[in-house]
């Protein structure tokens, strides 16, 4: 039997409203920890957008075309929660977290992976950042107006 690792090296989807209204996903593997569209790498070569496109319709439905979907140019480096290193392999500890954001409008349908996720909500964006387990997810989100200012 091969063991198969995940990949240390994974994307950060915050999907938003224009009014700043974010998805917010129940994890099914912790309950009460919510968070935004994650996701590792499938393949070394694989680009992370296309690994941040994948992602969200695995665990949204949602179909982002590469248009939409935007790279924020930040990357967090952090230890990986010891709940979740049995994942990888005996000496990775830490990931590398590429962050993507991608506008979507109001009343976008969410189809959850039961799998993956409980339940989910759209929140406004500060709210959206409290409710985050993940310190890395709720900075990213508090980051959102000021990128979409400088986006503009």
């Amino acid at each position: 039997m091969t063991l198969s690792y995940k990949i240390p090296e994974s994307v950060l989807v915050v999907i938003y409203t224009p009014a700043l209204q974010v998805l917010m996903l129940e994890r099914a593997d912790k309950p009460g920890f919510w968070q935004s569209v994650t996701g590792s790498k499938d393949t070394l070569d694989e680009p992370l957008a296309d690994t941040a496109r994948r992602e969200v319709f695995e665990e949204t439905g949602i179909a982002a075309s590469p248009e939409q979907l935007r790279d924020w140019g930040l990357v967090n480096r952090y230890e990986i929660y010891p709940v979740w290193r049995h994942r990888y392999a005996p000496e990775v500890t830490h990931n590398s977290e590429h962050v993507f954001g991608l506008q979507v409008p109001a009343g976008t349908a969410v189809r959850l992976a039961p799998r993956e996720h409980l339940q989910y909500r759209w929140l406004p964006w500060r709210e959206a950042a409290d409710l985050c387990f993940s310190p890395s997810n709720a900075e990213a989100i508090l980051h959102l107006p000021t990128l979409l200012e400088t986006s503009a």
